[in-house]
């Protein structure tokens, strides 16, 4: 049988069915055996597991996973890849391909059908443009969840990463590290793709918490606390959360009191246990 992951197989299955890029999809075809064997070790996949994977393309990825996963579920927007992906997955009767945009995908019905409702690990090479949409889904749905190992622009992955008080410490470093324990494993340059992106990408695995290092009782006060501290992130956090509208001045000024904060500090600096603090006290 023949693997996907090289540029003339890639390349002669989409002439074989006359496929074109588009822009919108934001597609990009891994054509690196090396980056694959990565990204499925990187992931843990063994023989137990059930794995949903998101974006499939022509099925390069699917084919690595298939051969290490229990069951694996695709799911793809674009119609164009269906009778594509019939093709190259023909061999493998443990993946099933869903024709679907990932964001209204009912992900829990598929982990219960598929898995009893054990927790699963998720992999895809997601699209730049909207792999924060998707990952905040999949983190808001509090699905049972093992790991998500991504591929994303490196700009990305080191958001995700970041530490307080760097220029990339951000709204989204916050939310993924609520969740789970981000871990970069590999960089990816450009040239193993098709077509080749203009930046370089990071594959970065997500592991979900058991029991999670932080407890809130209201996570939405929590995460507009977030936003609006960042909105304007050169601003005080007293002037940021007043402007968003979150809380008033003297009232964030008594809760950075109650914490030993100086009333002058930024949100920026603040780590994800002292948010959810502050907003305990708001």
């Amino acid at each position: 049988m023949a693997y996907l992951a090289n540029p003339a197989e890639t390349a002669g299955v989409l002439v074989r069915h006359d496929f074109h890029f588009q822009k919108k999809y934001g597609q990009n075809f891994l054509i690196d055996p090396h980056v694959l064997d990565k990204i499925v070790d990187g992931a843990g996949i063994g023989p137990q597991d059930f794995v949903l994977e998101i974006g499939p393309g022509i099925g390069t990825m699917t084919q690595y996973l298939a051969e290490k996963a229990r069951k694996v579920v695709a799911v793809e927007i674009d119609d164009r890849l269906i009778p594509i992906l019939k093709d190259t997955l023909s061999e493998y009767d443990n993946v099933r391909v869903l024709h679907q945009d990932i964001l209204k995908t009912d992900i829990p019905e598929i982990v219960r059908e598929e898995n009893d409702g054990k927790p699963i690990k998720i992999v895809a090479n997601l699209p730049y443009y909207i792999t924060t949409p998707i990952l905040m889904s999949l983190l808001e749905q509090k699905l049972p969840l093992d790991s998500v190992t991504v591929m994303v622009q490196k700009e990305v992955a080191d958001r995700m990463q970041a530490s307080p008080g760097t220029k990339e410490y951000g709204a989204l470093s916050l939310a993924v590290q609520y969740y789970t324990e981000p871990c970069i494993i590999a960089f990816v340059p450009p040239n193993c793709f098709m077509p080749r992106p203009k930046v370089g990408s990071s594959v970065i695995r997500l592991t979900g918490y058991t029991d999670p290092p932080v407890k809130v009782s209201d996570e939405k006060k929590m995460f507009a606390t977030i936003r609006a501290s960042f909105n304007q992130r050169r601003k005080t956090l007293v002037n940021a959360l007043a402007g968003g509208g979150v809380a008033e001045k003297e009232k964030t000024l008594a809760a950075l009191a109650v914490m030993g904060l100086d009333e002058k500090i930024r949100g920026e600096t603040l780590s994800v246990e002292q948010f959810a603090r502050l907003s305990e006290l708001l």
